[in-house]
């Protein structure tokens, strides 16, 4: 058992029979009343986020895990599949366990938290960061660049990702995987 102190992105914890992983989290002292702990959590089994409030001190049920590193292999619809780095064997988890799929292309290592208990993947976790190459964007419209303007651009997984004006087809870009955002451009 583990409180709320404990707390942190990343922890997986058993709650309202089912496991979540803590996605944001915030401690809050008020200057009057109880300390607490706001929470985003997100279910391993279905992706559903929600948010809840903790009271300080109190015990959560926490998960026993271990990470590994796979390699992302190929998708099939809503089942995508992957490959252990140490022993190659092979598994497959539903589109739900992952936290931003469109941003994930074939050969990407991911590290993918799995129960202790039961062997079971829990859900997917991919790096800070991953770079990919623009296929398609409308060239910037002089004259519309009053401050930090921005166009939409597909990249090689076929996510949309709005990027500044002086971004190019062809062009290599560093996209944030949290917030699905851009971040620069890859010189090469």
């Amino acid at each position: 058992m583990a409180s709320t102190s404990d707390i942190k992105n990343g922890l997986c914890m058993r709650y309202n029979n089912d496991i979540y992983k803590v996605v944001e989290f915030l401690h809050v002292k008020p200057g009057k009343g109880p300390a607490f702990v706001r929470t985003k959590l997100k279910s391993v089994t279905n992706g559903k986020v929600i948010d809840n409030t903790f009271p300080s001190g109190r015990k959560i049920d926490d998960v026993r895990v271990e990470t590994h590193k796979f390699q992302y292999l190929y998708n099939e619809g809503e089942t995508f599949h992957f490959m252990n780095q140490q022993d190659y064997s092979q598994i497959s988890l539903e589109k739900a366990a992952l936290d931003s799929p469109e941003l994930m292309k074939e050969g990407e290592i991911v590290t993918i938290i799995i129960n202790a208990e039961d062997e079971m993947p829990l859900s997917v976790e991919m790096p800070a960061s991953v770079i990919l190459e623009v296929t398609a964007t409308e060239p910037g419209v002089k004259g519309n660049t009053a401050t930090n303007a921005t166009k939409p651009a597909t990249v090689e997984t076929g996510a949309s990702v709005n990027v500044p004006l002086f971004i190019n087809e062809g062009d290599k870009i560093k996209v944030e995987t949290t917030k699905g955002t851009y971040q620069e451009r890859i010189k090469e």
